[in-house]
């Protein structure tokens, strides 16, 4: 005979172990189920990642990129570039989990404030110094100055930067935990997205007139 303080025992058990199960699948991305799924990117079919080539169309082409090797036209409003390596450019990574930037900085570059949705980021700076930090959800700031061969982290989600703090240009190298980590850029997203954000909001949140918002658009061509 079971009593009721071992059958309440044995439903929070059976309790815990539903809350626990789901965690397995919160990965960025899901595990593969076969050796790979080289992206097609003109299918029209959509769904969470993309279709899969035939096996028959493969070629050793989809699995090499060269898209990283040359340096990034620096010659804008922030000073740097990213050239992205994720799946829209390298189909190969499809369902592979994994992804790589490449981020170039004019002297006093800057990669501005953002943060990537769907990956944790790593990154190792390859040529000059960089000034890298984070923000916590708990309004924590992280921050380290960097040279050549030292790494960096990301926690997924948060919004962080890197700033060529020194003499000459910077390289860095990203990898992400995802094969499209999107990224959110904050000026762009606040002050020149489409449609833009009303005015009021912005004024609201940053406590300044319509005129400093207005100000900061025109930098951005809104």
């Amino acid at each position: 005979m079971i009593s009721s303080s071992g059958s309440s025992f044995h439903l929070q058990c059976c309790l815990v172990v539903l809350l626990i199960l789901p965690f397995s699948s919160l990965s960025s991305d899901p595990d593969s189920l076969q050796d790979f799924c080289v992206a097609n990117l003109n299918s029209t079919i959509s769904v969470n990642g993309f279709p899969c080539k035939p096996d028959t169309e493969v070629t050793f082409h989809d699995f090499f990129f060269d898209g990283l090797s040359k340096e990034g036209d620096t010659k804008n409003v922030f000073g740097s570039k990213v050239t992205p390596g994720s799946v829209l450019e390298f189909p190969g990574l499809n369902t592979l989990g994994i992804s790589m930037n490449r981020v170039d900085f004019a002297p006093g570059g800057l990669n501005p404030p953002h943060s990537h949705p769907r990956a944790t980021e790593s990154g190792v700076v390859i040529q000059g110094k960089l000034l890298v930090g984070f923000i916590s959800t708990n309004n924590v700031y992280y921050s380290k100055v960097l040279t050549a061969g030292q790494m960096f982290v990301i926690p997924k989600g948060l919004v962080h930067f890197q700033l060529n703090v020194g003499e000459g240009k910077a390289l860095t190298f990203t990898a992400f935990n995802s094969h499209l980590p999107g990224a959110a850029v904050l000026p762009l997203n606040l002050f020149a997205s489409t449609p833009a954000i009303p005015n009021g909001v912005l004024t609201k949140a940053f406590q300044v007139e319509d005129d400093v918002i207005n100000a900061i658009k025109s930098k951005f061509g809104s």
